[in-house]
């Protein structure tokens, strides 16, 4: 019985992983900051990294996330914290590709051998014409409280008018 629910399971995942929307592509590494030492593996780190929303040009979020060293992750079996920080920024004309519902994941990343990921998703404040990206971590059983919300006021950039987000947002 055992063996028949973890093929169900496994199942389930690799159907998750096949359905799963486009996202943005690999985050490139800004730097990293090692926090605690080790003699013989690789050291607990700080990384941030920085990557554009791929259905809003003009938007980049950069993230910062701590990273196990030790044995687990030299081995890359250490369960991560949830500990996330974000900042995201208008660096350029910001144009729509497509519409979007509130809460879509912009990004996601495995923090764990099997069950825990970072996501990022994005949404619209209607009212104020500001985008907003929230990131935190979940996993199968039980997510995290932890979390960063950062805001894109969306502006005029040189001669062009500032978009309106809410003519982006499917309803």
């Amino acid at each position: 019985m055992f063996r028949h629910m973890m093929k169900g399971l496994l199942a389930a995942i690799v159907a998750a992983a096949v359905a799963a929307p486009a996202l943005a592509a690999e985050p490139d590494l800004i730097f990293k900051k090692s926090t605690v030492w080790k003699m013989l593996t690789p050291d607990h780190k700080l990384a941030v990294y920085g990557l554009d929303d791929p259905l809003i040009d003009g938007v980049a979020c950069h993230y910062s996330v701590p990273e196990k060293g030790g044995v687990s992750g030299m081995l890359g079996v250490a369960e991560e914290v949830s500990d996330i920080s974000l900042a995201c920024r208008q660096v350029g004309p910001i144009t729509f590709k497509e519409k979007f519902d509130q809460g879509d994941e912009m990004f996601r990343e495995r923090r764990s051998l099997f069950f825990k990921k970072m996501r990022i998703v994005r949404g619209c404040d209607l009212k104020r014409n500001v985008l907003v990206y929230l990131v935190y971590s979940d996993k199968l059983i039980e997510g995290s409280p932890k979390n960063s919300t950062s805001t894109v006021p969306i502006m005029p950039w040189g001669d062009q008018p500032a978009p309106r987000c809410s003519d982006w947002v499917d309803d």
